[in-house]
């Protein structure tokens, strides 16, 4: 018995609590932290939360598997299936356009019964064209008889990773799936679920593509539905594209293993745990920004003040390397040197910008909370 699936019931998964009762404890505090500071975002902070973590998750969950979006595009189709401005944004293309209904869908209909039917949509939705790059494959459909196999390195010196079960199994596997996720009764924490639900589907792995993106986003459906409310604020995908190489590493060792799956389960919350906090810091950001413009909103401000003074809020205190100058201030406003420098003096003397204690000709900004 090489892989999971060929032993004989195979998704009686078992794991050892008390290794991973601390890491489950302290995602379930950041994640009660995250949704404390969510309460302090205001009707128009909210959504534009939840644009950009939706947007870094139709980035990262494409990127994982080597796909490249152009964010303006991402960034497009999000404001549009969210009803946000989308004055300036290029018309996204439909391979981008339905990943993010597929995200969206997700965390917006946890609280439905799951359905093979729903799964389908999404990987139709996910290739449009019929297409995976220059391969056409079936949308909508299982995989056929070629056996799925998870390889690397060279021809002649291929590794197979992983080989998934046989086309026969597969409408037989994922009827029991559907039947275990709308099992609500289940006593398992609703995180823990999360994991398992994703490291089965995987596991299965029932399309020719595009099985790891509607993975996650089965999971996010699951954390969703954890937290019986939307928006979902954190970015799963973000934090398996930072840690993709371990993510790999587990799943192939818990793909071999007896069915003891403590170690996918720690590597899948210590993740999330790391996903929610990164959202604390955007949503302090949010937050930090909204009070500012607060705090300055009698001052009168050109469009290029304005721009630039929104960039390094978004930065946050210590993501503008360098800090700002009058040639930063000209690349993004398009500006002459005499302008950038009579309007980042106007405003100092606001006192919305302060001069860095450099010396010399290094002359850098910051902004002034």
């Amino acid at each position: 018995m090489k892989y999971i699936w060929q032993k004989k019931n195979w998704t009686n998964f078992r794991w050892q609590n008390e290794k991973i009762l601390q890491s489950l404890g302290k995602t379930r505090f950041a994640q009660g932290k995250l949704l404390g500071l969510s309460n302090y975002l205001n009707a128009d902070e909210l959504p534009q939360t939840y644009a950009e973590v939706m947007i870094n998750e139709a980035i990262k969950t494409s990127e994982i598997e080597g796909h490249i979006l152009n964010k303006n595009a991402v960034r497009s189709s999000v404001a549009k299936h969210l009803g946000l401005p989308t004055a300036d944004l290029p018309v996204p293309d439909r391979e981008t356009d339905g990943l993010v209904q597929i995200l969206i869908d997700a965390t917006k209909s946890h609280h439905q019964e799951l359905s093979l039917d729903k799964i389908k949509t999404w990987h139709a939705a996910l290739f449009p064209t019929g297409h995976s790059g220059l391969h056409q494959i079936a949308t909508g459909q299982w995989r056929g008889k070629t056996p799925m196999q998870v390889v690397s390195g060279p021809v002649g010196r291929e590794r197979i990773h992983f080989q998934a079960p046989p086309q026969n199994r597969i409408e037989k596997e994922m009827q029991a799936f559907i039947k275990w996720w709308n099992h609500r009764e289940n006593n398992d924490d609703g995180l823990l679920r999360a994991g398992i639900a994703h490291f089965r589907f995987v596991t299965i792995h029932p399309f020719e593509d595009g099985n790891g993106r509607i993975a996650r986003a089965l999971t996010d459906m699951a954390l969703a539905r954890d937290e019986e409310q939307t928006p979902k604020l954190y970015s799963f995908s973000s934090q398996v594209m930072a840690f993709r190489n371990s993510y790999y590493d587990v799943l192939e060792q818990t793909q071999k293993g007896d069915g003891d799956i403590t170690d996918w389960l720690l590597w899948f919350l210590q993740c999330l745990e790391h996903a929610i906090v990164a959202s604390h810091h955007l949503i302090e950001k949010m937050l930090a920004k909204s009070a500012f413009w607060q705090k300055n909103q009698h001052f009168n401000l050109t469009k290029r003040q304005q721009k630039v003074i929104n960039r390094l809020l978004d930065a946050g205190p210590d993501g503008f390397e360098g800090g700002l100058t009058t040639k930063k201030f000209c690349s993004m406003t398009k500006s002459s040197r005499a302008t950038a420098y009579r309007e980042i003096s106007d405003l100092v003397n606001k006192g919305m910008l302060k001069k860095n204690p450099q010396k010399g000709r290094n002359v850098s900004y910051r902004i002034l909370y």
